[in-house]
């Protein structure tokens, strides 16, 4: 399936490779870049029942028990 690069908008199959949905390793660092200078925000504020999922709020898990990060 193409689909176009969230950065530089040329089409291709991204998400079968490397960096998908990101064409290369450049376009996900300067998408990353914009994150850290807040040019991209998320403007709406976290609702309780999205919080049920994250690690901290699970009784399942151990509290000494490390995280997968990737």
């Amino acid at each position: 399936m193409k689909i176009k690069c969230p950065t530089c908008k040329k089409p291709g199959a991204w998400f079968e490779g490397a960096y998908g949905p990101f064409c290369s390793r450049r376009c996900k660092l300067v998408d990353l870049g914009k994150w850290f200078e807040e040019e991209h925000l998320i403007t709406t504020p976290i609702q309780p029942e999205e919080t049920e999922s994250m690690p901290e709020n699970n009784p399942e898990r151990n509290p000494g028990e490390a995280e997968d990060i990737l």
